[in-house]
């Protein structure tokens, strides 16, 4: 099971694994400040943050699972099948693309602050990359060094919650995974 965690001591860690069964030739992926994002809904982003991750690069576009900005803004996307559901075009919305949540949020984002004010504009728009990278299900976790938020989009719009454990995994929603650490509350390092 995939699973994006993030770590503080004196420095910030955020991190993931990617626990697939099959590969699309992944590899860490660096875009530089001045490399055009052309969105789907026609527009450009040509100055952005610089961005570091894993992607799978198709068409000169990097189709990050994960990635940190310069300014240590981060965020992964991992999988939500069953429960992900994106919507159709909104006019009176910023229309995005699930595979260009990454780019659009770092691009733009110095903080988790400033990418919640963003995200409160933003359609997740029901479209694919290509027909060989179909439509993929995701829910994100989106990280700084000082607090964590998880992302999911589901019929009723896109749930935000406050992630104050700083982890995510693959299914259910993350409201259950929050209850479910009841569970676990009795263990010991020993």
């Amino acid at each position: 099971m995939c699973t994006a965690i993030t770590y503080k001591t004196e420095d910030f860690y955020f991190g993931r694994n990617l626990d697939l069964e099959y590969s699309y030739n992944e590899a860490v992926c660096i875009t530089p400040r001045k490399y055009a994002f052309n969105f789907r809904n026609g527009e450009t982003l040509k100055n952005h943050y610089a961005i570091i991750g894993v992607a799978t690069v198709c068409e000169g576009y990097p189709l990050y699972y994960e990635a940190t900005n310069e300014k240590g803004l981060s965020l992964a996307g991992l999988n939500f099948p069953d429960i992900a559901v994106y919507k159709k075009w909104m006019s009176d919305k910023l229309n995005l693309a699930p595979f260009e949540l990454i780019p659009w949020i770092l691009g733009r984002c110095v903080n988790v602050d400033e990418a919640l004010v963003e995200l409160n504009r933003v359609n997740l728009w029901s479209e694919n990359f290509n027909s060989e990278f179909p439509l993929s299900p995701l829910h994100w976790l989106l990280s700084d060094r000082n607090t964590s938020y998880t992302l999911e989009p589901m019929a009723d719009g896109l749930h935000i919650h406050l992630n104050p454990v700083g982890v995510l995994t693959n299914n259910p929603p993350f409201d259950y995974h929050m209850y479910n650490l009841v569970n676990y509350m009795n263990l010991t390092p020993l």
